[in-house]
């Protein structure tokens, strides 16, 4: 777990709770909105909550994150998932786990990056232009 150490995940709303719990279970430091009274914020406070924590944000809310994080200079990191089923939603989870876990650094390996998740596993890693404010 060398390539997980000091990585820390905000689990958007729009996902199960449990994912949360299943990631902290494992060692894994992982919020979710439902525990840490946060359900209703909106996207762009997350996203600031999530630079200020450290925080990468694990969302399905592609087209709102990819324009927010296109707009600020430094971001955690933004992993998108497709929109499927809970055990679905775990086994991709536990398939990037090993990605960043394979990483020398998984935290700095996202530090400004993208990285999206297709429903068959196949992950794209990119950096996304930065938007005019």
């Amino acid at each position: 777990m060398a390539g997980l150490e000091g990585i820390n995940f905000f689990i958007d709303e729009c996902l199960s709770p449990t994912l949360s719990r299943r990631l902290n279970e494992r060692g894994i430091n992982a919020i979710h909105p439902l525990y840490v009274g946060r359900r209703g914020v909106a996207d762009h406070v997350v996203l600031q909550r999530c630079i200020d924590e450290d925080r990468i944000i694990v969302t399905e809310n592609a087209a709102d994150f990819r324009k927010l994080v296109g707009r600020v200079q430094m971001h955690p990191g933004l992993i998108i998932f497709p929109s499927i089923d809970r055990e679905g939603t775990w086994y991709l989870t536990e398939l990037v786990l090993a990605y960043l876990d394979r990483q020398e650094n998984g935290r700095d390996h996202m530090f400004n990056r993208v990285l999206e998740v297709a429903e068959n596993g196949a992950m794209r890693t990119y950096e996304l232009p930065k938007l005019s404010q």
